[in-house]
């Protein structure tokens, strides 16, 4: 597939393009617009247009847009997921999966967008009369990974959309072609021009400052590292526009003796071997009090040495490859720090030989571990369970709040007294308890501390595109 840049409702080209490549097989799978400055700036000038006119469309139209982008993209699942898996790696289950993840934000969001309610203040003056009204803020500008390439812009778009917004996506360099199917989808859903574009690159940083610096955008929206997180922050001080950021984690998953272990093995498979370890949310360190330790660990090995590694095309397979080589050489390096520190491969722990051409890195699970290994005290974004042990409820709430992150934990108690109190204690946005899978459209998502600012999901996430006005009447 050949990707162009979608700028004011037209595809368009652009002098230089880059390969996209397959990370199970090292293979050229399509070619992407490698967007300048003087592109990302017209998509931004096509928006600011644009928006005055979405912005009083009334908000049941928009969102019957949104619902036709919807369909579209479930028209076409099939084409789009497998683009997800040529370019992304996934297996296939899981591409389709997004794909329709991606739709549920859209649906929720059309609706969302007609309960975008003002207020009218009462005030001590006689006469006079106070009303506040939400306004959408302008211009977004969507910077999104490569881990969910359809779901993260769906993620940022929905709400955007809904309240009123125009928005600029520039979606990462690994995954440019599922991205330009979305905007296909937005295409035949015949949104008005310039409402939304999409700006591809093969490097993020010589269109940044366009993207980034123009005083018409007015909203900045970006899922990916906290270091580049940060980087945004200081670049959207120039023009004062309002930043939403969803960061890196280091989820804890804790099981406490009165788990139902079963129940929390499968919580570590579907938390932590979801695109392969290659997500924010899943589990980076599996604390396990110590009466049940060994009965846990041997039951997570066995699952873990059950799953199939493999391109993402084939049937059956529950693990892919890593996205590139910087990838896998992160999570090598991790595994290999924490056997020199003295843990302990139970299973996995190196490269699949059997499969050549690809990052392919076998699921790991690594006994004791400590919370000084960089396995456990930075985020490894690959298939590599460290397990840890731990005494007592408050050592382990100290142990799993001991980072700088605090996006996700998960702890696994048929206590309901304990599983309040940890929940409450545990300095994380986002807390499943007895679920692997607790973030929804309809629900704040973000973290705490260095895991980002402000939340998408829910009716936090249509205020983070609205402005509050407060009119003042005297009659």
């Amino acid at each position: 597939m050949d990707a162009n840049c979608y700028v004011n409702g037209a595809w368009t080209p652009t002098t230089n393009r880059f390969d996209v490549l397959d990370p199970a097989t090292g293979s050229v799978v399509g070619t992407a617009a490698d967007a300048g400055p003087e592109t990302a700036t017209a998509a931004i000038a096509a928006a600011h247009v644009a928006f005055e006119s979405w912005a009083a469309t009334p908000a049941q139209d928009r969102g019957a847009a949104m619902r036709r982008i919807s369909a579209a993209l479930l028209d076409d699942i099939d084409r789009i997921a497998d683009l997800i898996v040529a370019e992304q790696g996934k297996p296939r289950g899981q591409a389709l999966f997004e794909v329709r993840y991606a739709t549920q934000w859209l649906d929720w969001f059309a609706e969302e967008g007609r309960r975008a309610y003002g207020e009218i203040i009462p005030t001590h003056v006689p006469g006079k009369r106070l009303h506040v009204q939400l306004k959408p803020l302008g211009v977004a500008v969507a910077i999104t990974p490569w881990n969910f390439p359809v779901a993260m812009i769906a993620r940022k778009l929905a709400p955007a959309l809904a309240a009123g917004c125009t928005i600029v996506v520039k979606p990462a360099e690994q995954t440019p072609l599922s991205p330009t199917a979305l905007f296909e989808a937005i295409e035949r859903a015949g949104l008005p021009p310039g409402v939304c574009n999409l700006v591809t690159a093969a490097e993020p940083e010589p269109i940044a400052a366009a993207l980034l610096e123009d005083p018409r955008v007015r909203k900045i929206t970006f899922t990916g590292s906290t270091e580049v997180g940060k980087l945004l922050v200081r670049a959207s001080a120039t023009n004062l526009a309002r930043v939403s950021l969803e960061l890196g984690g280091q989820a804890p998953f804790i099981v406490f003796d009165d788990a139902d272990l079963d129940a929390a093995v499968a919580g570590v498979l579907a938390s932590k071997f979801q695109v392969n370890g290659q997500s924010c949310l899943c589990a980076n360190r599996v604390f396990v009090q110590d009466a049940v330790a060994d009965d846990f660990t041997a039951r997570l090995t066995g699952a873990v040495e059950r799953l199939r590694v493999g391109q993402g095309t084939e049937d059956g397979v529950d693990i892919g490859p890593l996205i590139d080589a910087r990838g896998y050489e992160k999570v090598a390096a991790h595994v290999a720090d924490a056997v020199a520190l003295g843990a302990t491969i139970a299973t996995g722990g190196s490269r699949v030989d059997a499969l050549t051409g690809g990052y392919f890195f076998a699921p790991t699970v690594l006994t004791g571990c400590t919370d000084a290994m960089r396995c456990t005290s930075e985020e490894t974004f690959g298939p590599v369970t460290p397990v840890l042990t731990f005494n007592d409820e408050d050592e382990v709430v100290r142990r799993a709040n001991a980072s700088r992150y605090g996006l996700a934990a998960y702890l696994y108690t048929r206590d309901l007294g304990r599983a309040l109190r940890t929940s409450e204690r545990l300095e994380f946005g986002m807390v499943g308890v007895n679920d692997p899978m607790p973030a929804s459209p309809t629900a704040p998502f973000g973290g705490f501390k260095e895991s980002g600012l402000g939340r998408e999901g829910g009716h936090d996430g249509l205020e983070a595109f609205l402005e509050k006005k407060l009119v003042s009447f005297v009659a």
